[in-house]
């Protein structure tokens, strides 16, 4: 049996970073990875922090190639949607994602690590977030509405047992600014439509647009996906952290590709008020393959 990160699951963390690293040396990958997987937990009594470690796709085969799903790829190209429309590609060799219930504790952390890893890697791309408004991102509806239970997300999230990197995750980490004034000059009942679900109470409309945000990433057809979505930056610049954790890549890519409009020709409307940043995706091996690199 194999263990997944615990920290993909731990739900009701207030606080979060996202840290993605370069490796310095591509020839030093081994050293890099002995690094990254000793990180461990600060001892303290005023809370604790979770983590997960991510390797970009290819890394992560050449460290343990035996334990490696194959079809799973970097995002190295971006995404070219109908209407001039395009998702970036910036990925990265890995990620250290620590979320915990302070941030001063998670400030602590991150700088422990970017210490870590200096000679090694360098810090390619750092976010911080939190919470709003319990479970809303920053459109004011709620997000994650179709999230399996946390009985049902392993099935979902994870690669089942006797297959290479079992009890590991494909994650797809994005950063979605939003275009706050836009949305807000929008009605009610018109955003409402644009998410194809009612801003109150989160009941999914019965004739929700083609063009809607849920009609174009449903997961009855793309497959179960386990979301961590959060709020991230500030006053004037803000938007949505995406992190989707999916036991196949195919479920994720093929989401962007019906937002995008390259499924059937529709793109979602959602994309005309939120700007994709970035993109990345990362192999999230399990706790036995990290402690095999110790």
């Amino acid at each position: 049996m194999y263990t997944p990160q615990a920290g993909i699951f731990a739900l009701g963390t207030s606080s979060h970073a996202y840290l993605e690293f370069d490796l310095l040396d591509a020839k030093k990958y081994k050293e890099f990875a002995s690094t990254i997987s000793a990180i461990h937990e600060p001892r303290t009594t005023t809370g604790g922090v979770n983590f997960v470690i991510g390797f970009r796709p290819e890394l992560w085969r050449n460290i343990l190639p035996e334990d490696a799903p194959q079809d799973v790829d970097g995002f190295n190209k971006q995404i070219q949607g109908i209407e001039g429309f395009v998702m970036p590609a910036t990925q990265h060799d890995a990620l250290v994602w620590l979320s915990g219930s302070a941030y001063d504790v998670i400030f602590d952390m991150a700088r422990s690590v970017v210490h870590d890893l200096a000679g090694q890697a360098s810090l390619g791309e750092e976010t911080s977030s939190w919470p709003y408004r319990h479970d809303r991102d920053l459109t004011g509806f709620v997000d994650g509405s179709e999230n399996p239970t946390l009985l049902d997300a392993p099935i979902d999230a994870l690669l089942p047992e006797g297959v290479p990197g079992a009890a590991g995750s494909v994650l797809l980490l994005q950063k979605w600014k939003h275009k706050t004034a836009e949305w807000e000059a929008l009605p009610v009942d018109r955003q409402e439509h644009i998410m194809g679900r009612t801003k109150l109470d989160s009941i999914e409309l019965e004739n929700k647009p083609d063009d809607s945000h849920v009609a174009r990433t449903d997961q009855d057809e793309y497959g179960n996906i386990f979301r961590r979505n959060m709020p991230y930056g500030n006053v004037d610049n803000h938007g949505t952290v995406f992190v989707g954790f999916s036991a196949e890549q195919k479920r994720l890519s093929g989401m962007l590709d019906s937002m995008a409009g390259l499924v059937n020709g529709t793109r979602d409307a959602l994309t005309r008020f939120t700007e994709p940043l970035t993109g990345s995706y990362y192999f999230v091996p399990s706790v036995e393959s990290l402690r095999r690199l110790r």
